[in-house]
């Protein structure tokens, strides 16, 4: 099944300031998350953050939330964004059944968010190279249990030429020029 930018929705979970300098590959998971919500704002896809209980973990890091255009923000106590009954509701009256998701820590709050969107029928798309956690292998074997019950791992280079579709329109053309080209820290262009 491919991603379509019509039915998508980019979910990033708790990628908050008091956590991230113990998560391994944290700096790479805010690069990746941030650069492929770059493209998501460009084509409208919304770009939805969770914070887990911000009073003690802190808001979203500010690297990500510098270049970060449109988003919508939710705060949680459960692990899963899917247990708490405003996020739910303003999901399902979005209409769109595919979420790209990623987040610290993999292992637990973007793991148990995965699978409460599965079991609430979303294809859930699992964002590898920006889902991390304090241990890498907490990270693998969380995608491989999220894959086991029905997600799909994904890079972001995947997700944004699945949205894109096409080579041949002004979209894409204004997209390569600031976002698919070759990448690091220091070039990315948000929007």
């Amino acid at each position: 099944m491919r991603l379509d930018q019509t039915q998508s929705v980019l979910l990033m979970v708790d990628f908050q300031a008091g956590l991230l300098p113990v998560i391994e590959g944290g700096d790479n998971a805010i690069q990746e998350a941030a650069w492929l919500a770059g493209i998501a704002n460009y084509l409208q896809v919304p770009v939805w953050l969770t914070e887990q209980y911000p009073e003690r973990l802190g808001g979203t890091d500010a690297r990500l939330l510098s270049g970060l255009g449109a988003h919508q923000t939710w705060q949680k106590l459960h692990f899963s964004v899917t247990e708490e009954p405003a996020f739910t509701q303003a999901l399902a009256a979005l209409g769109r059944k595919q979420v790209v998701i990623c987040g610290t820590e993999a292992h637990i709050c973007v793991l148990q968010s995965a699978l409460g969107l599965l079991e609430a029928g979303y294809k859930v798309f699992w964002l590898s190279e920006a889902a991390a956690s304090r241990r890498p292998e907490e990270a693998r074997l969380a995608r491989e249990r999220a894959c086991a019950n029905g997600a799909t791992a994904v890079s972001a280079d995947m997700v944004a030429y699945e949205w894109l579709y096409r080579c041949d329109t002004a979209t894409f053309k204004e997209i390569h020029r600031h976002f698919l080209k070759p990448r690091s820290a220091q070039t990315v262009t948000f929007y």
